[in-house]
């Protein structure tokens, strides 16, 4: 009986353990958002459009491993607490969801201000566009100030 008690501690702690690396692992991807969502930020401003592409592509590539993660963390937690409901839980691990909630969040605005940033760039540009006039519209062409046609003899 003590082997077994030994084995089902031994797994409890593995599932706790590889739950936890994931949580790490998902704040540093969140970490990483941020850092990305600043170059973006940056970029807008600067009007920098080939560089914002590139940190766009990063962050959709970021968010991708995000749920990625967020697919693998929820089911391991949900077997965590259905195998081990008495289990008391690692101290860490609230600390962590906490911390994964504040990034979100930041993430989350940041996200709203770089897009509220971008649609501003964006009709400023329009505007600018609208405002350009064509200098050879007001213009006339050389061919216009010719009077009208005349016959020309060619018999010579």
């Amino acid at each position: 009986m003590a082997a077994k008690t030994t084995e089902e501690l031994g797994q409890r702690v593995a599932a706790l353990r590889r739950f936890r690396e994931l949580l790490v692992q998902q704040r540093a991807k969140f970490e990483n958002y941020l850092m990305v969502l600043d170059h973006e930020r940056a970029d807008i401003e600067s009007g920098d459009v080939d560089k914002l592409v590139a940190h766009v592509e990063i962050e959709e590539a970021i968010v991708s491993e995000i749920f990625t993660f967020q697919r693998v963390i929820d089911p391991l937690e949900q077997i965590y607490r259905a195998a081990y409901p008495a289990a008391a839980e690692d101290p860490e691990v609230p600390a962590l969801r906490g911390t994964l909630e504040e990034l979100k969040d930041e993430v989350l605005r940041r996200n709203a201000e770089n897009r509220s940033l971008l649609k501003r760039k964006m009709e400023l540009v329009r505007a600018e566009i609208a405002g350009f006039r064509n200098p050879l519209n007001s213009r006339s062409s050389v061919y216009t100030r010719q009077g009208e046609g005349a016959l020309v003899d060619i018999s010579g």
